[in-house]
């Protein structure tokens, strides 16, 4: 009898160490398994005349006690689609319009979608492909209200294959694809949907998907005409939120073109759906007009983005000025090289969202209050912060201006400063532009930066002790361990 319980245990201990060997390798392997091809890339720089770029923002700030909504974004949306004759191509995160109900919300996806139907009526031939992200059918929990329209009218709409992205939460994932994934998320919904309670309830294998904590986060609108590269979201919700967006012609539009390809073709879209590599020769013209005040452009996507700002960074010189405007700020590599260009002395200046609000519920100021903190532990007189003066909407813009004497860099788009947006695990798609400082899209962005920092006209930004009692032990601890474990959206 003790013979057979012996064996039994070593049976047992072999049987458990194969699967910790199997459960291992799959998290390993999905931690850095070889992206799909196409993504995280940068394009060729193109030159582009000033006259075919432009810079647009939304910003929400109190003025004499009241809360004024400066607004340009989706109105340039909608335009840009209206002018689309020969193809429209889109890749946007969040699509809905379920809110809390607590506020008259503007109807930006109700509006994006009736657009684009409007064009797909007027224009019979339109090629039409709408990418967007799982989050829209709370992963497959129910229809997406916007997008089911397009595809009846003969648009190609695109679900990302998330499932072909890296883990970024290792253990969980790692768990979930051996086991609970293979179960898939269709059915009749049971539980509150986590986006709002007017939405459609979900299942509970669509919550365990969600726990991956990954999104094609994207956010693009391109026609053979011009194309939009946005921080912003057709989310009513979201209709308050500052945001920026760049908008640019000439044949920089073929490179975002192909990266939307690319991520049709990994997530089994149907690219035939797409203009062809003929068609956007003939359709898109290189630019003309070029002169001094002309500026390079170039599309860069995931850890290029994140590459181009540590960059750009680097080059910063002494007496050179570096603006930051960012909701999520935690990336290690990029909150480094902020320190070096600070010991180098190179200015640099940071508007942060408070990270208090998310859709109407309170969030405790993670991860951007101690990441503050630790700049401002520094005791550098070369980094200064304030805080966007936020009410129930987010300062959800992302960007980096870096100002030198001669020449000057922006770079700007979907991607948060985190490791989850810039270390391969979401989609993400900045434009970086590199050109004179005295030209007109260098001293539009300045005049944002100065705008906001200076509250002029209005108030916008607070002073960093503003927040700084907000910070209690519990919740520096809890970000610690939410980055340990990787559990959070940042």
């Amino acid at each position: 009898m003790a013979e057979k319980k012996k064996w039994y245990k070593r049976k047992s201990w072999k049987i458990g160490s194969i699967i910790i060997l199997i459960l291992t390798g799959i998290m390993l392997y999905h931690r850095v398994k070889p992206l799909p091809p196409g993504i995280s890339i940068k394009s060729d720089a193109y030159t582009i005349p000033e006259k075919d770029i432009d810079f647009l923002y939304d910003l929400t700030y109190q003025k004499d006690g009241k809360e004024v909504y400066d607004q340009s974004i989706f109105n340039e949306v909608y335009q840009t689609i209206e002018e689309a004759d020969d193809f429209l191509v889109l890749d946007l995160f969040l699509v809905n319009g379920y809110t809390d109900g607590k506020r008259d919300y503007p109807k930006i996806s109700e509006k994006l979608s009736q657009t684009i139907q409007k064009q797909m009526k007027k224009k019979p031939h339109l090629k039409v492909v709408f990418i967007s992200d799982e989050i829209n059918t709370t992963y497959n929990s129910h229809t997406a209200k916007q997008l089911k329209p397009l595809e009846e009218l003969g648009a190609e709409v695109v679900y990302t294959d998330l499932n072909r992205l890296r883990d970024p939460n290792i253990l969980y994932s790692g768990i979930w694809r051996t086991t609970l994934g293979w179960f898939g998320q269709e059915g009749a919904g049971w539980l509150p949907n986590p986006m709002a309670k007017s939405a459609p309830k979900v299942t509970m294998r669509s919550y365990l998907k969600l726990l991956n904590v990954k999104a094609n986060h994207r956010k693009i609108v391109v026609t053979e005409d011009a194309g939009m590269i946005l921080s912003a979201n057709p989310h009513d919700a979201s209709g308050y939120h500052s945001n920026i967006a760049f908008k640019v012609k000439g044949e920089i539009l073929k490179d975002m073109v192909k990266a939307e390809k690319a991520v049709a073709t990994f997530s089994n879209g149907e690219v035939n759906a797409f203009p062809t590599d003929e068609e956007l020769d003939q359709l898109i013209k290189p630019t003309s007009g070029a002169d001094d005040s002309s500026v390079k452009a170039q599309i860069v996507t995931e850890r290029e983005i994140q590459r181009s700002v540590e960059r750009a960074l680097e080059e910063a010189k002494k007496g050179d000025e570096v603006w930051i405007g960012m909701f999520y700020l935690a990336d290690r590599d990029i909150i480094d090289a902020i320190e070096d260009a600070a010991k180098r002395e190179v200015e640099v200046r940071i508007v942060l969202d408070p990270n208090q609000n998310a859709f109407g519920q309170e969030k405790i100021g993670l991860p951007n209050l101690p990441i503050a903190a630790e700049l401002h532990q520094l005791d550098n007189e070369h980094i200064t912060i304030r805080w966007y003066n936020t009410n129930k909407e987010q300062y959800h813009t992302k960007f980096i201006f870096v100002k030198g004497k001669e020449e000057s860099t922006v770079i700007g788009g979907s991607g948060n400063y985190t490791s989850r947006n810039m270390d391969d695990y979401n989609l993400e798609e900045d434009i970086k532009i590199v050109g004179p400082t005295n030209g007109e899209t260098m001293k539009e962005i300045d005049n944002y930066f100065n705008r906001i920092w200076n509250n002029e006209d209005g108030t916008y930004t607070l002073d960093y002790k503003k927040y700084q009692d907000k910070l209690p032990v519990f919740k520096y601890i809890m970000y610690i361990l939410q980055k340990i474990f990787q559990v959070t959206t940042y």
